[in-house]
């Protein structure tokens, strides 16, 4: 039998294809060094308990001392967490992350006081005090929030008990992180050669989306199995996680952890329900995808090992100059500054760690901080997928890049409603470029195949996640107990639904994709994927269709960060989603794709 391939080492990668951690910290050694400065700042919050009262300079003294404390303990935070994704299994990293996680929980405890100190001070006196006191100006949105908010806000010290219940509870997604990245091993992929090669978070997306259907099927079933190996662990584990949305929910008096999380960012509960009931209307474009797939592929049955595999005979390689190249092509109607920024980012500052590596965390993100590039983890592997996901994630970094350039720290993040818009955005704009530069039929088919991996992520995967959190929260509100197989038989259920009969359905492996998605450990996170790409699509149709300032609009919602609603920010681009027109006109893109999929494969 052939030698395993392996991954190569971390220290194996040429350091121009790292992320540019030296940018934030010179050495491990000076991020010690700021933990310990930080520990010794933390005493200085204790002045200011009980006496906001005093009037607007001693509120803004107090706002102004938490903000700069602030943008240290994330910065501490968000290092030692990239250090240990690219390297999970580094001990050094580790340690860091634990350190941070705790030193942000007794920053958290540190603070709760203020809001509630606020919130008793009154919404009139504190409106004065906005006009009154020009440093206080820039808050008003925040303290309109803050109030808006008032009755899931309580005391001091019951803020204080739930700031540091953070760092105890934030040990599940950790527990998920380890188990997954860390502790989990794959056996190998066969390929249709005989040949053994190497299976791990970094590199089973490659399997899945490669020519070869017997190292397709051997790569699914080794990561799916992985998992079912240790359901009854991953599922204790995400049950805490789901106790801890509903414990939270009912903590701050919110009838069930959906309203919670939408509360939030104050998005109306039809927005959930609108995208869940315009995506059962249109599951029969779903089932009409998968016929035509299989077609195409030429298989008598259909697999899910089989729904990334390409259907063109020829495949593009794609290095990652190219990819950077046609990626600001496609989005160059958004101004010489948006491109200038994003090529910098890509080719002189380092702002992604590029490629695999042996325990590098799965799957691809965008993260960094107010005084920090926006970096990108991910897996590049010279595809036409890889460019995708690449400009997916760059549509992340330049949100974060604009808004933090634009607003005060105060605005300077964005909510998860609105971050899917900015990824999905730059994907339609790439490919709407590509579609037009390169009409060679197989570049047509592989363009396709890219455009519809990603909408099944973002417009099948995610809906369908969406349902399974939200029947698994409902659930444990009213008390019952869950089972790992409850788990499994509810995802199978619904993944049959999905698959309209045009799927063979192996229950059980099917079935623990719940698992794969860490997403699921943030409070109704996926159902956003959807809304984003939604309005994503019409947005960057505004601006295809030549509609007057849409690229202006766009950019100044990117600029907006928090300082708006997300559906007003997404009013301001020029979509509405408090209606269900989106969602339905980005099925309608679908059709059209799958029509197109239809003609040029027959």
């Amino acid at each position: 039998m052939a030698a395993v391939k392996t991954l190569p080492a971390r220290s194996e990668i040429a350091r121009e294809h790292t992320w540019n951690a030296e940018s934030v910290y010179p050495t491990p050694a000076d991020w010690q060094a700021e933990y310990k400065a930080i520990e010794a700042d933390l005493p200085s919050l204790a002045q200011f308990p009980d006496t906001l009262n005093q009037g607007a300079a001693r509120l803004t003294e107090c706002l102004d001392t938490i903000d700069a404390l602030a943008r240290r303990v994330e910065k501490l935070y968000f290092y030692a967490f990239m250090s240990k994704a690219v390297e999970t299994t580094n001990q050094q990293a580790i340690g860091m992350a634990g350190q941070a996680a705790g030193l942000a929980s007794r920053f958290s405890a540190a603070t709760a006081f203020s809001e509630p100190e606020i919130l008793a001070i009154g919404e009139d006196t504190i409106t004065q005090w906005v006009k009154d006191e020009p440093s206080l100006n820039a808050r008003a949105h925040y303290f309109e929030d803050l109030f808006r908010q008032q009755q899931h806000v309580r005391s001091a010290e019951v803020e204080e008990v739930l700031a540091m219940a953070r760092d105890p509870f934030s040990a599940v997604d950790n527990t998920e992180e380890m188990i997954t990245s860390a502790d989990m091993t794959f056996r190998p992929a066969t390929t249709s050669d005989g040949e053994t090669v190497e299976v791990g978070q970094g590199n089973v997306d490659t399997f899945l989306a490669g020519s070869d259907r017997e190292a397709r099927r051997t790569a699914w079933e080794s990561y799916a199995d992985s998992y079912l190996g240790l359901k009854n662990t991953l599922t204790s584990n995400y049950l805490a996680s789901v106790k801890r949305d509903v414990f939270y929910a009912r903590a701050r008096n919110y009838d069930s952890a959906l309203s919670a999380s939408l509360f939030r960012n104050n998005v109306p509960k039809e927005v959930f329900y609108n995208l869940i009931n315009v995506f059962k209307q249109n599951l029969p474009t779903w089932h009409r995808y998968w016929a035509i797939r299989r077609r195409a592929l030429g298989v008598e049955t259909l697999n899910p090992y089989d729904i990334w595999a390409p259907i063109a005979t020829e495949q593009p390689e794609v290095n990652y100059q190219q990819a950077v190249d046609w990626i600001c092509q496609g989005l160059s109607p958004l101004g010489n500054d948006y491109v200038t920024a994003l090529r910098r980012g890509c080719l002189e500052q380092r702002w992604v760690d590029l490629y695999p590596n042996k325990s590098k965390t799965a799957g691809a993100f965008s993260f960094g901080t107010y005084d920090t590039f926006p970096f990108i983890l991910m897996s590049f592997d010279n595809s036409l997928g890889a460019m995708s996901t690449l400009a997916h994630e760059l549509g992340h970094s330049m949100h974060s890049y604009l808004t933090s350039k634009t607003q005060p720290y105060v605005y300077a993040d964005y909510s998860l409603f609105v971050a899917e818009v900015a990824s999905n955005f730059n994907q339609a704009m790439t490919r709407a470029y590509l579609f037009e530069a390169n009409d060679d039929p197989q570049f047509q088919i592989n363009l396709i195949g890219e455009a519809m991996d990603n909408i099944h992520r973002y417009f099948f995967i995610m809906p369908t996640l969406a349902r399974f959190e939200l029947e698994v929260h409902e659930r444990v509100e009213r008390g019952e107990g869950v089972t790992a197989d409850d788990l499994i038989d509810l995802m199978a259920d619904l993944f049959e639904e999905g698959y309209g009969g045009q799927m063979h359905v192996d229950r059980s492996r099917v079935g623990i994709t719940w698992a794969q998605f860490g997403h699921l450990y943030s409070n109704f996170y996926v159902f956003q994927y959807a809304t984003g790409i939604s309005a994503a699509h019409a947005l960057s149709a505004r601006i295809l269709e030549g509609t007057p300032s849409a690229a202006e609009d766009y950019v100044a919602f990117l600029s907006a960060g928090s300082s708006l609603y997300p559906v007003d920010a997404l009013k301001l681009a020029g979509v509405d989603m408090s209606t269900p027109e989106p969602v339905e006109k980005a099925f309608a893109t679908l059709a059209e794709y799958v029509d197109r999929l239809d003609q040029l494969t027959r």
